[in-house]
């Protein structure tokens, strides 16, 4: 809980604090079944919030949303603040956003195709170095003859046309073959299979719009349901790229502040990178590594496994 403008985390001999200008340097909620790790993640996240900082949740197993409802009496909980002396207690509710990329639990997410990028889009798509060179032509013929693509139509469309059209763009742009116009198309129809035609689209999602606070000063905690969204790996690995990428280009520098400007919470991390592309593993690593300049903290909510605690 915050107190004394700072994040009271845990109690031993000694008070134990996250102090909010140390909050940036990212962090791990692990332990077992039962161990209270979602529970710490909700309590940190009320804390930040208090804190004045937004916060974003990816919500896995539906059981964060509570975070919106002031809590009820309850006994047990009444003898835990008892137990650890906490003053001044009182239930509250706090200002909540919910998100969906499906649009069905909460605001639809949106991006367009142009604003992915061929690069980015290449990526997940897993295509290799002549397709990727491909794709490259394909938007770059887009963006000459002034079209937008917004969504999977647009692409699909376009990818088409450049193949019906191959021979007249091979001398200005270089050679288009078949063969990877098809691969291309392939992967689309994969990735539109998972979703993706959902997510591709406009209205575009601007990210300082996670980055606000509630009339009373309190940071929003933004959650994106991701309850259906864990069980299509790719789209959910489309989404978390272009987010980390988007803060990381979006946001200025701002060195060591005395508070983040935004947190984020992984739930189950586990199961949210276990089918991830490599290639995704490898952006996530590369931006969580730099992004802590940028004023952002990212938190993890980790099972650990028998082996896990062996080790």
């Amino acid at each position: 809980m915050y107190c004394d403008n700072k994040i009271w985390i845990a109690k031993g001999e000694n008070p134990v604090y996250l102090l909010p200008d140390k909050a940036n340097r990212h962090g791990l909620i692990a332990g077992a079944t039962g161990t209270g790790k979602t529970v710490t993640l909700k309590v940190l996240a009320e804390s930040f919030s208090d804190c004045g900082v937004p916060v974003f949740l990816a919500d896995v197993k539906g059981d964060l949303a509570g975070l919106a409802v002031q809590g009820s009496e309850d006994p047990k909980i009444r003898e835990r603040v008892a137990e650890l002396g906490i003053e001044g207690f009182k239930y509250s509710a706090y200002p909540v956003r919910f998100w969906d990329i499906y649009g069905e639990c909460g605001i639809p997410v949106r991006t367009t195709v142009s604003e992915m990028g061929a690069l980015m889009l290449a990526r997940l798509l897993g295509l290799n170095e002549t397709q990727t060179g491909v794709l490259s032509i394909i938007f770059r013929i887009a963006d000459d003859k002034g079209l937008l693509l917004i969504d999977m139509k647009d692409l699909r469309a376009m990818v088409q046309y450049v193949g019906e059209h191959a021979k007249e763009f091979t001398l200005e742009y270089g050679s288009i073959s078949t063969q990877s116009v098809g691969a291309i198309l392939r992967s689309l129809v994969a990735l539109e299979d998972q979703g993706g035609n959902l997510f591709f689209g406009e209205p575009d999602l601007d990210v300082n719009d996670w980055i606000q606070t509630a009339p009373d000063g309190r940071g929003y905690i933004n959650i994106l349901h991701s309850v259906k969204l864990i069980h299509s790996p790719v789209l959910y690995s489309t989404f978390l790229l272009w987010m980390l990428s988007e803060l990381f280009e979006t946001l200025p520098e701002v060195g060591d502040a005395d508070k983040p400007k935004i947190v984020f919470f992984f739930d189950e991390a586990h199961l949210l990178f276990k089918d991830a592309p490599k290639v995704l593993l490898q952006k996530i690593e590369q931006v969580v590594r730099l992004i802590r300049s940028k004023g952002v903290g990212i938190y993890y909510n980790k099972l650990l496994s028998y082996e896990d605690l062996k080790n």
